[in-house]
This record gives structure tokens, sequence and C-alpha cells, in this order.
């Protein structure tokens, strides 16, 4: 993929005899050209040598400035940038549509229908992530809709499985793991017949619960980062609403991020003892609205 440049003289082979410079006889001072006398002349030298020695330090600044500037923090040895709280996340890559079939942000799909299978659209565990065995998944990642349903409180679930039903659902996928601090994350894709019938899902509504979380507020750090780098990676065309368990929380804290691309709903849940970190949920999230880009 990289470029490599090279570089030629641009010169011939023919034998064309060497340009010999003419050789220009040096000039004999006359003694009106001599007109310093010895005493000025160590002065002006004495000026010379501060005044060269100003332009070497002025280049030698300039040139660590550059370096300073140009180079990322890391780089520079015995200087380097406390971590943030991102996890580090495999590479992900967007899987490859059936042969003939639209990419979800193409032209000729206007409904921004995802043709690749769902499973693949999910976002891979971060490095040090452990499996959560208490997730109900198969296989295939394929989640029932009620074990997706218990995500929230029981009263709720009779409602929200009958506009599932009702409401266009073909297919839930999913994904769970747990970091060493104890962050437990649960990502679920929810396929529907069109994005239309998306915008009538009822669990990601401004007044949503979970079954962990009796109260949801919106999510003020990612409302304030509007032009934050984070908030910027977000692909386009994907709505976004993020939540979180206000304080005091008791003794877990969880987070929802909610994902509509096209005939998908995304859910994103984060949950942690003590508090769930503002950081990890939201680079989670933007990986996966990649994904789904």
């Amino acid at each position: 993929m990289t470029e490599q440049l090279t570089t030629g003289t641009g010169a011939g082979t023919g034998n064309v005899p060497p340009v010999v410079p003419p050789v220009v006889p040096p000039v004999e001072p006359t003694v009106e050209s001599v007109t310093v006398v010895p005493r000025d002349r160590r002065k002006l030298f004495a000026v010379l040598r501060w005044a060269a020695a100003g332009v070497v330090f002025a280049a030698a600044g300039a040139g660590t400035a550059y370096g300073v500037t140009q180079q990322q923090r890391t780089d520079l040895p015995g200087l380097s940038t406390r971590s943030d709280g991102r996890w580090t996340y495999p590479a992900q890559a967007r899987p490859t549509p059936p042969p003939g079939a639209p990419l979800p942000a193409g032209a000729d799909n206007k409904g921004a229908t995802h043709y690749a299978d769902l499973s693949a659209l999910l976002l891979a565990a971060p490095v040090g992530a452990r499996p959560d065995t208490a997730f109900k998944a198969d296989k295939d990642a394929v989640v029932p809709s009620d074990a997706f349903l218990e995500e929230y409180p029981a009263d709720a679930r009779p409602k929200l499985k009958e506009s599932l039903e009702w409401g266009g659902l073909r297919k839930i996928t999913g994904r769970s793991w747990i970091m060493p601090d104890g962050t437990r994350t649960r990502i679920y894709l929810l396929r529907f017949h069109s994005s239309g019938f998306v915008d009538n899902f009822q669990g990601c509504k401004p007044d949503v619960r979970l079954t962990d979380a009796t109260s949801l507020s919106v999510d003020p750090e990612w409302m304030k980062a509007g032009v934050d780098a984070d908030t910027s990676a977000v692909v386009s065309g994907t709505d976004i609403a993020l939540y979180e368990e206000p304080k005091p929380f008791g003794e877990e804290q969880t987070r929802l991020g909610c994902l509509q691309a096209g005939d998908v709903q995304a859910v994103v849940i984060q949950s942690r003892k003590g508090g769930a970190a503002v950081v990890p949920f939201h680079q989670t999230v933007v990986l996966q609205s990649q994904l789904l880009g």
C-alpha cells in the first residue's frame, strides 16, 4: 500500500569532457582596503562571535520546538501520556455483504439495510476480557427475545415483547464479556424488517428503565462532548442516545447506549460495582457504531 519513492541523478552516460572552471588570480589587497586598526578589529571579532553564537542557539531552539510539536508525546524519550482508561480492542473490520448486495451506506441502499450476517456486526471483546458465562446466547450468538427482555424490569416486559412481535423483529444477536476490573458489557443487535420498524422500538425511549437501573438520565459527558474526537468518530447516519444511572446508584452503576443504524437497533449495557467508567463506555459505543455504518 505504501508508495516507494526513488530518486535519480538524471545524467546521461555519454563521453562528455569535464568543464574546467577558469582560474581567477587572487586579488592583492591594497592599502586603502585595510582600514581597520587592530583594536577595532578585536571589537569587531567579538561582536561577530556573539552574533554567531546567537544564531546557533536560535537554530537549536527552533529545531527542538519543531521536534516536540511534530512528534507524538509517546515518541519522546521520558515523556509519556497517562492512559485515559480506554480499552485495547483488536482490529475491527466491517463484514463483506453477500455478492450483489449493497453496503448499508451505499447510494443504492436507501433504507440502510444490513445484508451481512448479524453476528458478524457484533463488536469483538477487548484485550484482557473473559467471556460472560451467564450470558444467554447460542454458539451463533443468537439471543432469544425472552433472554434479551430480562434486561428490563418484569412489569415492562409484556409490553416490550408485544412491541417486538408486532414491530417487525427478525433476529437478535448478542455478545457479553467481563473486564479484569469487573466491568460487564452486553451488546445486543436487533434486526427489523426495515428501518421504519426500528423507530417503534420501545426499549430506548427517554423514560426507559432497566432491571439493574430503575432510574436513568441522559449521559451528560456525551452531551458535553459535542465536538469531541469520540463523537466525531461516530459514523454519519447512526442515531445514538446514551444514558447513565445517576448518583446515588447503590452497589453498581449501569450505563445504557442505544444506536439506530438502518434496520438494526443496537443496545449496549455496561455495569460495574462502584461505578461504570465513562471513557470505555463511550469507546465501545463508538466502535459498535462504526461496524454498523
